[in-house]
């Protein structure tokens, strides 16, 4: 059962602190008060508070005082002054201290209600910050998700990468397949080597053989030097050959050789160079479909997945979507300078009922647009794109086990 989030209140009059503490417990607080700053250290000394109610002059010292002994011992307890009239330079001193906000006396319970609502929920927001920045900064080699499937491919990297043994990732496009690339390249013992990446669809079919193989000078028109290819640059290190299967057939069997015999021949040339690399490969082709259609060689395929990774499609990672998409909402609010903090519960379930074929790149293009749009503090449906706000999923993801009652069945959903 979750908590109820506690609060003290600290006030030298009995009429103020029973009054708050009565109200706090009917709005469920686990309320409790104190008549001096020493009991109030007392009772924050014994265990922790959400939220501190605190009268700016007490008997023993002042709230300012106060405010600085709670930041040192709790820093992520959210303190609220109560100030007199009159008081207001003295109250905007402690708010730069670390005050959450003031309220002025007298005030009304709905006042006392909303602005303790409003601090809970900023320190809610500083906790799921804390917990962004551990989930990227933790052993997850740069990457985010906590999918069962992304923990596998975490394991995986930790087993595997500091192993010569080739790799092939494949998946969707968008789903982060260079980033896994670059993990088994940063913590193998290939690491203060090069990472060279080369997309084989995107260089033009007759010019691929010598970005990789290179070429010596006067092979071709224009070759008016000698030329390393890239599979030379990456010696030492890894090289990322990002949608092999767009490779040409004849390119397969020269660089199966070449991982056979750890040897190349520049185009043009006659003499062989030894090369020392790391080979990663990815694609976000049905390999199987592939060999079957003859555009990937079965014996090259042998060769380049001695360890082989799935990644999942965004649709497939649960929790991961909403995670990730608050990291990119915060990158963005932050590049553009927006007070954002927010995804409404409207917005959030919107992005989880997409079925997102751009994966995670798409995601993060739809949250910079929101956060381009959006004016307030909070990212709502209206702030994202149609083809996302309008487009429920296809599919029906929920799978039910046969012979079940409805009541059964309402109990496992």
């Amino acid at each position: 059962m979750k908590r109820k989030p506690r609060m003290l209140i600290v006030d030298d009059e009995s009429s103020i602190t029973d009054a708050l503490e009565l109200i706090m417990r009917e709005n469920g607080y686990d309320a409790l008060s104190a008549g001096s700053a020493a009991e109030a250290v007392a009772l924050l000394r014994d265990s922790p508070f959400d939220v501190v109610f605190t009268d700016l002059k007490l008997p023993d010292a002042d709230g300012i005082e106060l405010l600085a002994k709670i930041k040192e011992s709790a820093p992520a307890t959210e303190v609220i002054l109560m100030t007199a009239h009159g008081s207001l330079e003295v109250t905007i001193d402690a708010i730069k201290k670390g005050a959450y906000y003031y309220i002025e006396k007298p005030f009304t319970p709905d006042q006392a209600i909303m602005l303790a609502a409003r601090a809970l929920e900023l320190a809610r927001v500083r906790e799921e910050n804390r917990e962004l920045r551990g989930a990227r900064q933790s052993d997850t080699f740069g990457m985010v998700g906590r999918a069962p499937q992304m923990m596998r491919i975490y394991d995986t990297i930790r087993a595997t990468a500091a192993s010569e043994a080739s790799v092939l990732i494949e998946g969707e496009s968008g789903t982060g397949k260079e980033l896994i690339a670059s993990a088994f390249h940063s913590q193998s013992n290939r690491a203060d080597g090069p990472f060279v990446r080369i997309n084989c669809a995107a260089i033009p079919r007759d010019l691929i053989e010598s970005e990789l193989f290179g070429y010596k000078k006067g092979a071709f028109t224009g070759a008016d030097r000698d030329k390393r290819g890239l599979i030379e640059a990456a010696s030492g290190g890894t090289l990322l050959l990002d949608e092999i299967v767009e490779m040409p057939a004849h390119l397969q069997t020269k660089l199966l050789r070449v991982l056979q015999d750890r040897r190349l021949r520049r185009v043009g040339s006659e003499q062989e160079i030894g090369v020392d690399f790391r080979l990663v490969s990815a694609t976000n082709r049905n390999t199987a479909q592939a060999i079957n259609e003859g555009t990937l060689r079965e014996d090259l395929y042998f060769r380049i997945s001695t360890i082989k990774v799935r990644v999942p499609p965004l649709r497939d990672r649960g929790d991961d979507l909403i995670l990730l998409a608050k990291i990119f909402l915060q990158c963005y609010a932050g590049k553009y300078d927006k007070p954002i903090q927010n995804i409404s519960p409207a917005a959030l379930a919107l992005l989880s009922r997409y079925e997102w074929p751009g994966n995670v790149r798409e995601l993060e293009s739809v949250i910079e647009r929101a956060v381009l749009f959006c004016q307030e503090a909070t990212v709502t449906p209206e702030h994202l794109p149609d083809h996302v706000s309008s487009k429920l999923t296809n599919s029906f993801r929920c799978e039910i086990p046969p012979f079940l009652t409805m009541e059964e069945i309402e109990r496992e959903a």
